[in-house]
């Protein structure tokens, strides 16, 4: 039984009940804290994720004390490589964001000057944030079923009232409909896990024994639909993504950041392992339905993406459009599609990130979220404008930054998928490929208005970004162009990960997957 999960989701715990007892008056201190907080759980998880062999077991790092032992409920923690490259995406983002949200819970600054006060304190802000990465790193370590739904609903919490408190003016409206659209969804996947546990009469919720254990086909739809809405409505997917776009342009820049970047990759992550695997007939079932909606999303999202005044807002539709890609990739079957998929999943959570934080910036200078209330940020502003440039660059997959990758495999390996036979994707992997030249069109467009033509006036008082700023944003740009050009230090991990899921689907391996994917 290994430790390391169980610490890595115990420090960020205790750190928040130091930060919430700290005296009241000790704002700076909390913000210290859960810096050096989220900086430990950073080391302590790149010192765990050096031991992990690629090669060897599955899931590595394992502990499954019993829990709940009259229900066979066990807090069973453990990752494979899909796990483990999205548990280092939320600790990488975690000490970001607390940077760049060093002023976020003081309050937002609208247009007219007018400051939206917090309804709770800094201190309850931070200790937020450290509640928040302990439930990430669960929901993504948990290989008891019904410790992940644990962790599914209780990662809500922390979230709603981020957004609720120190949110924008709508911010109530936008945390009340985004807990409402995903407790539907939890209530759904409880009912799926309960009738799961039941059917499958193995006194048992441990992830692994459960793979094979429903064989009738109908059954596996009813439970498979349970968990695919849960899923459908966390990822966002079309059409019941319409709680994304109000929770991200509410939300301070880095609550958006850990909501679009992190928590709503657990909706595709959970397709991904546990609608493909639990429920394979009825996967293969669905796949072109599923994959419809898919390209729906990916181009419904780049649309009205081109449409947005608000620059928050357009930035959550792209991410629509992307989530479109990796649900596509998912359901594709295939390797290079899956590995795709889950290598978009970490690449978009950087790129998305850099992308809210630039905006967020921008819109603490100016105190308006909309692109028309800006113009000539470059030439005041430079080293802002740049890195909103890049992050901009990589949200349309420009070759060289590291979203590209992810989506010319997801692209690839749905052309060939052998899911329904060589060339029964063909039309939609054409189709979502138009979202590429509609990338284009809604990020050049947002960067012309906002950075280049002649300076606003209110724009000409803007300062560049401070040496705390800069922190916030480098490392996001530097992994967006290291992980552009050399993709294969995550593709290494995700890969075997990914090689299981095919062979517990029962799909025949794509014949280009080795080569696709670099092995």
């Amino acid at each position: 039984m290994s430790p390391w999960l169980p610490i890595l989701m115990a420090v960020p715990v205790v750190g928040a009940i130091v930060v919430a007892l700290l005296p009241k008056g000790s704002d700076k201190l909390a913000k210290q804290v859960t810096l050096a907080v989220s900086l430990l759980v950073l080391v302590l998880t790149g010192v765990m994720a050096a031991g992990f062999n690629p090669t060897g077991e599955r899931f590595q790092f394992k502990a499954d004390p019993d829990w709940i032992p009259s229900f066979g409920v066990k807090f069973g923690v453990g990752v494979d490589g899909v796990a483990l490259v999205l548990i280092a995406l939320s600790v990488v983002l975690v000490p970001i964001v607390v940077l760049a949200s060093w002023n976020d819970a003081d309050g937002v600054k609208s247009a007219d000057g007018t400051l939206i006060t917090p309804k709770r304190s800094v201190k309850t802000y931070f200790s937020l944030l450290l509640v928040l990465e302990t439930m990430m790193i669960g929901v993504f370590a948990a290989t008891d079923i019904f410790l992940f739904y644990v962790f599914f609903e209780a990662m809500l919490i922390p979230m709603y009232f981020m957004i609720g408190s120190y949110g924008g003016a709508q911010r109530s409206y936008a945390a009340v409909k985004f807990l409402l659209y995903s407790l539907f969804g939890g209530l759904l996947m409880l009912v799926a896990v309960i009738g799961l546990y039941v059917v499958a009469n193995k006194q048992t919720f441990m992830f692994p024994e459960l793979i094979g254990a429903i064989q009738d086909p109908n059954m596996q739809k009813w439970l498979f639909g349970g968990f695919f809405i849960a899923f459908a409505i966390k990822a966002p997917l079309w059409p019941v993504h319409t709680w994304l776009p109000d929770a991200a342009a509410q939300a301070p820049a880095g609550a958006a950041v850990l909501l679009v970047g992190v928590l709503d990759k657990v909706g595709t992550f959970g397709m991904l392992r546990f609608c493909l695997e639990l429920f394979p007939d009825a996967a293969k079932a669905f796949t072109m339905p599923i994959v419809v909606l898919a390209v729906i999303s990916i181009i419904y999202g780049a649309i009205v993406a081109i449409g947005q005044t608000d620059m928050k807002r357009l930035i959550a539709y792209t991410s629509i459009s992307h989530f479109g890609f990796i649900v596509l990739g998912v359901f594709a079957m295939s390797e290079v599609a899956q590995s795709g998929a889950a290598l978009y999943m970490v690449n978009h959570g950087f790129a998305t990130g850099a992308l809210f934080l630039a905006a967020g910036f921008l819109i603490a200078r100016r105190g308006s979220p909309f692109i028309g209330d800006y113009g000539g940020v470059q030439k005041v502003a430079p080293v802002l404008a740049g890195f909103f440039l890049v992050a901009g660059l990589a949200g349309l997959s420009l070759p060289g930054l590291s979203s590209f990758v992810s989506e010319f495999m997801v692209m690839i390996g749905t052309y060939q998928s052998p899911a329904h036979g060589v060339g029964a994707l063909t039309v939609p992997a054409v189709i979502a490929a138009v979202a590429v030249v509609l990338a284009a069109v809604y990020i050049l467009w947002m960067v012309q208005r906002a950075m280049n033509g002649p300076t606003a006036e209110p724009v000409k008082a803007f300062k560049d970004l401070n040496a705390r700023e800069v922190w916030v944003l480098a490392p996001l740009v530097a992994l967006i162009i290291g992980f552009g050009f050399f993709p294969k230090p995550l593709l290494d991990v995700i890969n075997p990960s990914v090689k299981e899921t095919v062979a517990n689907v029962d799909v025949p391996t794509s014949t280009i997957a080795e080569k696709g994917t670099g092995q």
